[in-house]
């Protein structure tokens, strides 16, 4: 398994100087198990989840996923991208870590979204989170401004950088870039 990780490690770090993206790197059907490691700084719950084994998706791992990263607030549950999940894991890999993601928000409600854009600034109307497409993280033992670097190679979406409040942004939309201090 090790040795599996560390090619991949490796391929991701390469794609760099390729003319293939990163993420098509990575999206490969490798015999390799995805698993991420998340832990809900308002809930204080943990979870170790391997939404991919060996050639297909785990269902019952991703209906975990789905409840872990739910609307704390109002318990609303909605499908997570996949794509996002593969966006954790693809930075868990290449910083080679087990510790888990420190998560902040994942799914947000219209209920939460809208009470949030009345009392906390830069919450978008249309916000990625409603769509069940963003997480709101932080990596203990990766500074944020390495996170983010990151997270734009990967280029798979949107990263908003927070370092005054000490989180990242990703998301599956558009490939854009935003810093808020």
């Amino acid at each position: 398994m090790n040795q599996r990780r560390e090619f991949l490690r490796k391929s991701i770090l390469l794609g760099a100087g390729l003319s293939v993206s990163p993420y098509e790197l990575f999206a490969y059907r490798l015999p390799v198990d995805r698993q991420i490691n998340l832990f809900n700084i308002h809930t204080g719950e943990h979870l170790k989840a391997t939404y991919w084994a060996k050639d297909h998706f785990v269902k019952s791992e991703i209906d975990k996923i789905n409840h872990f990263l739910r609307d704390y607030r109002t318990g609303d549950i909605q499908q997570m991208d996949i794509k996002l999940l593969d966006q954790l894991y693809a930075i868990q890999l290449i910083r080679d870590t087990n510790k888990p993601f420190r998560v902040i928000s994942g799914y947000r409600s219209p209920k939460t979204n809208q009470m949030l854009r009345k009392s906390t600034e830069g919450v978008a109307k249309n916000s990625f989170h409603l769509k069940a497409q963003a997480i709101d993280i932080n990596l203990p033992g990766t500074q944020l401004k390495d996170l983010k670097k990151l997270a734009r190679f990967l280029r798979r979406g949107g990263v908003g950088y927070y370092p005054k409040t000490g989180f990242m942004h990703i998301d599956t939309g558009p490939i854009r870039y935003w810093h808020k201090s």
